[in-house]
């Protein structure tokens, strides 16, 4: 499947063949930091999250935390690997690929990201620091 089937399928609520996994979700904020600034595609996930979380009928798991900082980190990684191509990308950070145990691990207590405040807004981290963006293209 190309950036392009994913994003349609994605941004239409419609799951590609296969299903819609935690790595495609990677892939679709990587496809979106690499045409936009990071506000522009950060806020774009954001929206298009809930309303393929609506399109499924489970508008409750979006979750205004993980999604921003997973941006956040996939922002810093893309930023340490200009124009890398996805594959690329996934090789070398295939941390960030998996759901569980989740890369937030290191920043946020279990507890935090359980709690009904990270869902509905973003919580900073209460582990570690997430790393600094240097640039937002």
């Amino acid at each position: 499947m190309t950036d392009e089937e994913l994003l349609r399928a994605f941004e239409a609520g419609t799951d590609p063949p296969g299903g819609f996994h935690h790595a495609d979700h990677v892939h679709v904020a990587w496809c979106y930091l690499r045409s936009e600034p990071l506000d522009g595609a950060l806020e774009r996930f954001r929206r298009k999250l809930r309303a393929f979380a609506a399109a499924h009928g489970v508008p409750e798991r979006y979750h205004e935390t993980i999604t921003t900082a997973y941006v956040l980190l996939i922002a810093d990684r893309r930023d340490g690997m200009p124009g890398a191509t996805w594959e690329a990308f996934a090789a070398a950070n295939g941390d960030l690929l998996v759901w569980k145990p989740s890369v937030l691990d290191r920043y946020y207590r279990t507890e935090t990201l359980a709690g009904e405040e990270a869902r509905l807004r973003f919580v900073a981290p209460d582990k570690a620091p997430l790393p600094s963006i240097q640039s937002s293209s």
